[in-house]
């Protein structure tokens, strides 16, 4: 994190500040995955600037987690870029690339990154990513997500002396007036009635900026468009794309090797071949620069061919348009749900399974490991209109996202709550109402899901290196969401500090759920605990039988 000291300015940061911000700005695009899908209706109304958003940052963090943890600011924001030019989609997807290239030129730039601020670091770092999204882009339009990040650059520039707080959250805000300024800018936002969909992408990431620095999340209102439920077309079948596009085909591959001079004749090939073309070449040293291209065409193959006569070309993906459309509309052979509501949580153990039944919702097990299509075949049994999903950090969230597409449907919506443990999920579960309107009831529960610190009890399987110390093989560790926090050498002394830990900030109530490797004389340590130090806290026990925890414990 940055080091915050006198009068609130930033002096200098440390790299976890990127891998935090990479990760959080995965989990903010994963929620709003659908919100963005539903947006897109420039340059064409394909629904899938979200997905591709999230894909792309989503590939920018798993190249994070693969940097040496001693890595230093530069390395890390590097592997990031390559990370996300290697694995880009679609033109959003570049696009959202460039910025994170433009946060590693940055990082390069400053001679002693030890002396680096955070300032220069999202100042320079939005910039340059500005100027290299526009030059990426053939034909740059006013009121696309180019001219959001542009205003975050400024803005950044201005607020140069405040705090990193205020200067991340200045960025943020100022973003999110320019996102509003969108339909005015593009008529065929206007049209729509919409804000840019690859705006609302880059609002995700500056908020969530705000959020690892600052540790309070930015609320934003539901920005609604005329694409519903998660990016199924909200127009006639009968009805022609509205966007400026007319091409069939989105095209993109990779070209090795390539020189300058050949990379602006394949520009201007593709341009006359089709529209919407972006050509961004990665961030990496080597022998000859690797380009991601991507244009929207009637001629698929011509565009292929454009490539291969100036370098190798790889990781060719051609999607239609037309077909992307019909797959999305409604099989009109499939029935109406016959129920309104369903909530699916995932779930280890035999006692949690009947925990989870008992409160209401149909339970997956997942004891032995849960694969996509487990879960899509779970969801598609409830037969319901509304489904809520807790897959309670047994997906990730690139599956997640492929189940989403695969159940989706104009007769079915569901919403995935971003819960981490079973913990959460019952937390949900306790203010689920069927009564309430579907989006009443979501919120409540993610309300509820999102106010409940977890903690677990785990055995170490091997001698690591945690935030509490070096742990040994046989030691049980107390964690804190995913942070080891606690190291005992028995599960009573781990128990009862990991709860003390927890209670530091308060508490109404402490749900445990019991492992089936769990000593009772650790239970009645907490048991015994809970009434002498907190005596006016509920506590409730239940014996889950989950195999891959001691415990799990929930503070609300």
């Amino acid at each position: 994190m940055a080091s915050v000291f006198d009068g609130g300015l930033t002096r200098t940061m440390n790299p976890q500040l990127l891998r935090d911000w990479a990760h959080a700005a995965v989990e903010g695009l994963d929620g709003l995955r659908g919100e963005i899908n539903d947006l897109n209706v420039f340059p064409i109304p394909d629904s899938d600037t979200g997905s591709n958003m999230l894909f792309t940052m989503a590939a920018a963090a798993a190249a994070v987690d693969e940097v040496p943890d001693d890595a230093g600011i530069a390395a890390v924001a590097r592997k990031m870029a390559d990370g996300a030019v290697a694995q880009a989609r679609g033109n959003s997807g570049i696009i959202l690339s460039q910025i994170l290239v433009g946060l590693a030129d940055a990082a390069e730039l400053v001679p002693d990154e030890t002396q680096m601020t955070f300032n220069q670091l999202w100042s320079s770092g939005l910039r340059l990513g500005s100027l290299a999204a526009v030059r990426a882009v053939s034909e740059p339009r006013e009121g696309t997500v180019l001219t959001v990040i542009r205003i975050g650059a400024e803005t950044a520039a201005v607020n140069f002396a405040e705090s990193a707080g205020d200067l991340a959250r200045a960025v943020a805000d100022d973003c999110a007036e320019a996102l509003e300024r969108t339909p005015e800018q593009l008529p065929e936002l206007a049209d729509a009635g919409v804000v840019d969909a690859g705006g609302r992408g880059f609002l995700a990431l500056a908020d969530a900026m705000v959020a690892v620095l600052t540790g309070v999340a930015q609320r934003r209102r539901r920005y609604r468009g005329i694409l519903l439920g998660g990016g199924d077309p909200g127009h006639q079948q009968n009805d022609g794309c509205s966007g400026s596009s007319e091409m069939d085909f989105e095209v993109m591959y990779s070209l090795d090797g390539a020189a300058g001079d050949q990379v602006g004749s394949l520009r201007e090939t593709l341009n006359e071949l089709g529209d919407s073309v972006v050509i961004v070449g990665d961030s990496s040293a080597g022998e000859g620069e690797r380009f991601s291209v991507h244009v929207h065409t009637c001629e698929p193959g011509k565009a292929v061919e454009a490539g291969v006569i100036r370098g190798p070309v790889t990781d060719i993906r051609i999607s239609c348009f037309a077909l992307d459309a019909i797959r999305s509309q409604v099989d009109t052979a499939e029935p109406p749900p016959r129920h309104k509501r369903a909530v699916v949580a995932v779930v280890t153990g035999e006692g949690a399974a009947e925990l989870f039944s008992e409160a209401g919702a149909v339970v997956l097990r997942a004891d032995d490991g849960l694969t996509p299509e487990a879960l899509v075949d779970a969801i598609r049994a409830t037969d319901s209109a509304h489904v809520v999903v807790m897959a309670n950090g047994k997906l990730a969230s690139q599956d997640l996202v492929t189940v989403t597409a695969a159940t989706r449907s104009t007769l079915r919506s569901v919403v995935f709550l971003p819960t981490s443990s079973m913990v959460q999920c019952l937390s949900a579960l306790a203010v689920h109402d069927a009564s309430e309107s579907p989006d009443a009831d979501t919120y409540a529960m993610a309300e509820a899901a999102a106010g409940t610190r977890w903690g677990s009890l785990v055995r170490a399987r091997a001698k690591i290196m945690t935030l509490a110390g070096t742990c040994e093989v046989g030691d049980v560790l107390g964690l804190i969401g995913s942070d080891v926090l606690v190291i005992a050498p028995d599960q009573t002394g781990a128990a009862t500090a990991l709860v003390d830990l927890m209670m530091t900030t308060g508490g109404e109530m402490v749900t445990v759920m019991a492992g089936s490797q769990v000593d009772d004389a650790a239970l009645d340590a907490v048991e015994l605990q809970m009434r002498r130090s907190y005596a006016g806290v509920e506590l409730a026990v239940y014996r889950t039988g989950q195999s891959d925890q001691l415990l799990q414990i929930g503070v609300e």
